[in-house]
């Protein structure tokens, strides 16, 4: 199938000018100039886009695929997420992982769910594990799941400072993300080491000791939910500043947050200020993950659920309060997880890319989805529909 979307404005993330994109297959075949281009001799579907700003799909690196939760017992187990959910948020890659519960939920059902909305239309990938040590694997081993399973691109969400974590000793890490880097270079993958950090007292403590303790680079690890609360977003940044990545969690509303929740647009609104580079942040909606309130005896007090229409809302936001421009919050939301996790072929429109494509209107709303060169919207309208399509 070729496809040829027709002046589109084009944020690569770089930003081209009005161009034409044509579409091959499931790859981008070309990026120029408006009407240069001639297809002859095979069907071609013309998309317009004029007045239409056209940038890489998000990549969502931290979604519970299975949906999470469960610590207030069975009935608090959020739901699975479901194709028509991550293409209504702008979403073309996502990652999974599992949390709390490794006991109902088992990593053999997320590589499956996985595989399923690939089926479906997305690109999927998973982490391997859950909150707990030792990790839930595949094959027997994590080198062996990231060296011979093409989905499994690292090990998490490993939890930490958290009173649900299973209280890993900084050897356990420190051999974990070794086998992280291992297994990544024999399967030619990032293979992250990706924490969830909680709201204890130890903050990124095991972070900076791997850092300072052995000779596991920074980038092997990735921690998560670093917008916690600002005592931990600050050792974030410091963390940022000396070489590391960290990820930010989005949802929470900048005119209703406190030291106790930081937003998206404060944590990097901090990050400009203290010189921690944009470059190295990611954010993730946390989707279909549970949001549980616990008190102070570590007692569950209340319970929602995190959506991943949380990333175009904060997509929007940094842009319409200045905090980023557009080119930079489309490296933001697609390039650096791309680089990060060392996704070659997504994270920007150019030649020999995946053909993952949103298109945003003036107001910076979602008007149409490509993923993998098929249209999964157009005109505001949702095309994709999952297996069990809902009614």
């Amino acid at each position: 199938m070729i496809t040829l979307i027709r002046r589109g404005t084009v944020f690569a993330p770089q930003p081209l000018g009005v161009k034409d994109i044509l579409i091959c297959g499931d790859r981008v075949g070309a990026v120029v100039e408006s009407g240069s281009v001639r297809v002859e001799g095979c069907p071609v579907k013309t998309i317009e886009a004029e007045g239409l700003t056209v940038m890489p799909g998000i990549i969502d690196s931290h979604v519970h695929l299975l949906g999470g939760g469960g610590e207030g017992g069975p009935s608090t187990r959020a739901p699975e997420i479901q194709v028509e959910d991550i293409i209504r948020s702008g979403v073309t890659t996502v990652i999974g992982c599992l949390g709390t519960d490794g006991v109902t939920r088992h990593v053999s059902s997320l590589l499956a769910k996985a595989r399923a909305l690939e089926v479906e239309g997305v690109s999927a990938f998973i982490f391997i594990g859950s909150y707990e040590l030792p990790v839930q694997t595949l094959t027997g081993s994590v080198r062996s799941d990231l060296a011979l399973i093409d989905k499994v691109i690292g090990a998490g969400e490993i939890a930490v400072s958290d009173h649900r974590s299973s209280q890993p000793t900084f050897e356990e890490i420190a051999r974990l993300a070794a086998e992280c880097r291992v297994g990544g270079m024999l399967g030619g993958k990032a293979g992250v080491l990706h924490l969830h950090l909680g709201s204890g007292a130890r903050k990124l403590e095991l972070l900076f000791r791997l850092r300072a303790e052995t000779e596991i680079p920074s980038s092997q690890v990735i921690p998560t939910h670093t917008n916690r609360n600002r005592p931990l977003l600050e050792e974030g940044l410091r963390w940022v500043q000396s070489g590391g990545w960290a990820d930010l969690t989005a949802g929470t509303d900048p005119e209703e947050e406190s030291d106790a929740d930081v937003s998206v647009e404060t944590a990097l609104r901090l990050a400009q200020e203290r010189g921690a580079p944009v470059e190295r942040f990611t954010v993730s909606s946390d989707s279909n993950g549970s949001l549980p309130v616990f008190n102070d005896r570590g007692e569950l007090t209340g319970l929602t659920i995190a959506s991943q229409d949380t990333l175009l809302r904060t997509f929007r936001s940094l842009v319409g309060r200045n905090i980023l421009s557009l080119e930079e919050a489309a490296r933001l939301f697609a390039l650096n997880p791309a680089r990060f996790y060392k996704l070659d072929r997504k994270g920007e429109i150019a030649p020999g890319k995946d053909a993952d494509l949103i298109f945003l209107d003036a107001g910076l709303e979602l008007r149409a989805v490509i993923a993998r060169g098929a249209e999964m919207m157009a005109g505001s309208r949702l095309l994709a529909h999952g297996t069990f399509r809902r009614t």
